[in-house]
């Protein structure tokens, strides 16, 4: 563990931080623990609060093209309300529980190229000032796993992951951004779509998923995306026939499409669709608009060719978007909807 000195502002002699996670990947909706670690420095202080931040690298799309940028997704109090005495150091336990819409940062272990990050903030006599970002992992959901690994086994490869900006409207998105994983078809649907675009909207009870597919014009057509949006339980996943049920799903979203589309908004075959909108200032996602870039992000679930290559209300913070990446991870080198039964 290294200290990180912080609060310069008051001199080099300011206390120091370090906060440690416990090992392993956390989960979405479930808690997130660790340690924070504090050393005085050359006077005592008063340390008014100490608070974390889970912060996102989150993709923008503004008039001059994508950006990236650090939003700021929940906050919690850890500690405060005593004084740190010269060369004192003290021990502070956690436990926070993450926002069920939590993005995924891996799978089987294998990174999906998604950074999240925990910073500390400290309050010292008046002065605030945050440390540098630790690396947050969360593993998926026992259902977010399932539908993954039925979409490996029915020979689709994933193709890149990243977090966008904005809101799916008639849905229950509590995030200021949502992550889209996106999938490339098997070959029996390449002739169709280029890509299908998935997304998880946890929440205490189950999950709204999401599934966009990016259809291939034809000779005389643009292409045009369609969306459509399922409900399943967190109870019982482990005993349904996912493979059956994401055949479906997408069955008819390719089918309901594959002629004129559903009007934004119509109810279809499979429920009410969903509407992207990337800026957060409720436009409509359109179609065939999307380019993405992600790391390469390894085998996951797959059967034959990679499979699945990886290559709030309540308290929720608003959005706090810095201009450019850096400036929150710099330095940072350490480590349409029915219910389904």
């Amino acid at each position: 563990m290294v200290f990180k000195r912080l609060l310069g502002s008051l001199g080099v002699g300011g206390p120091t931080v370090g906060t440690v996670l416990d090992h392993g990947a956390a989960v979405p909706g479930q808690p997130l623990t660790g340690q924070i670690h504090l050393k005085g420095g050359d006077v005592g202080f008063d340390i008014e609060h100490i608070t974390l931040e889970l912060v996102a690298r989150v993709e923008a799309e503004t008039h001059d093209g994508e950006h990236e940028g650090a939003v700021v997704f929940d906050r919690f109090t850890a500690g405060g309300g005593f004084r740190l005495a010269e060369g004192d150091q003290r021990s502070i336990p956690f436990s926070v529980t993450l926002p069920w819409e939590t993005p995924i940062t891996e799978l089987h272990g294998q990174s999906l190229g998604v950074v999240l990050g925990v910073r500390t903030e400290l309050a010292v006599d008046g002065a605030k000032d945050k440390g540098d970002l630790d690396p947050l992992h969360v593993r998926p959901l026992p259902v977010q796993e399932a539908i993954l690994e039925a979409f490996g086994q029915m020979g689709y490869g994933f193709k890149s992951a990243d977090l966008e900006l904005g809101r799916i409207g008639g849905t229950g998105q509590q995030l200021p951004f949502y992550q889209e994983l996106e999938l490339t078809p098997p070959p029996e649907y390449a002739h169709t779509v280029s890509e299908i675009e998935l997304t998880f909207l946890a929440n205490p009870g189950g999950m709204e998923v999401v599934l966009e597919a990016d259809k291939r014009g034809g000779l005389f057509s643009e292409g045009r995306d369609a969306l459509n949006r399922h409900v399943v339980r967190h109870e019982g996943a482990a005993h349904r026939d996912w493979n059956a049920v994401v055949s479906s799903w997408i069955s008819q979203l390719i089918e309901h499409h594959a002629s004129h589309g559903t009007p934004s908004g119509q109810r279809g075959p499979y429920g009410s669709h969903a509407h992207k909108d990337h800026h957060g200032h409720g436009d409509h996602h359109h179609g065939g608009g999307h380019h993405r870039s992600g790391p390469g992000m390894g085998t996951v679930v797959a059967a034959g060719a990679a499979g699945l290559a990886v290559g709030v209300v309540g308290g929720m913070v608003a959005a706090e978007v810095v201009d450019e990446i850096g400036d929150a991870f710099e330095g940072d080198e350490e480590e349409g909807g029915e219910e389904e039964a």
